[in-house]
């Protein structure tokens, strides 16, 4: 039997007490086991990030997760701040950058936008995954391996507590899955 794959879940939401979505994601992420969630916003509201406190993290853990809403094709600020500093040459990629290789990234994101606002006959013109490639290639700079990302779509015209806990629950399912390997 193999060990449970210990998962890191970056959070990123610079106005969480507005967020009805990622709300319930969070609480389902604390509630598996060998998960730990860690608010970036909470822990750096200045900015001012512990780079070594954060790369600690990165090698106690086999999985990354970003966990954020897509803003503007993107993570928000906090999230590209942590990565131009945490993701250091000769630490996460480099001739001696080999620290994050074989370890997993998924990214966990809420889009306002339907799915099919991401197609390429949609809104956006593109899919989430060719908007996702920034991450994936950071993923792949770094030797680790994407995975395909959790999304969810809609979140302006979702209504319904229940079908905010179907995809709080498939959320905490997907990462019960990657504990299990």
């Amino acid at each position: 039997m193999s060990v449970p794959a210990r998962i890191l879940v970056l959070f990123a939401h610079p106005a969480f007490q507005k967020s009805r979505v990622h709300r319930h994601l969070v609480a389902a992420a604390r509630a598996v086991e060998g998960v730990t969630v860690h608010d970036l916003y909470e822990a750096y509201p200045s900015f001012q990030i512990d780079v070594a406190h954060e790369q600690r993290l990165l090698l106690e853990h086999d999985v990354v997760v970003f966990q954020h809403p897509f803003y503007w094709y993107s993570g928000p600020a906090l999230l590209k701040e942590w990565m131009d500093l945490v993701l250091d040459y000769n630490f996460a990629y480099g001739p001696e950058g080999t620290r994050l290789q074989g370890k997993a990234l998924l990214s966990a994101i809420t889009a306002g936008g339907s799915a099919h606002a991401y197609a390429r006959d949609g809104h956006n013109r593109y899919t989430m995954e060719e908007l996702l490639r920034p991450f994936e290639q950071t993923a792949v700079l770094c030797g680790m391996a994407w995975l395909p990302p959790f999304v969810v779509h809609g979140t302006a015209r979702l209504t319904g507590s229940e079908t905010i806990a179907a995809h709080a629950a498939a959320y905490a399912a997907r990462l019960k899955a990657l504990r299990a390997g």
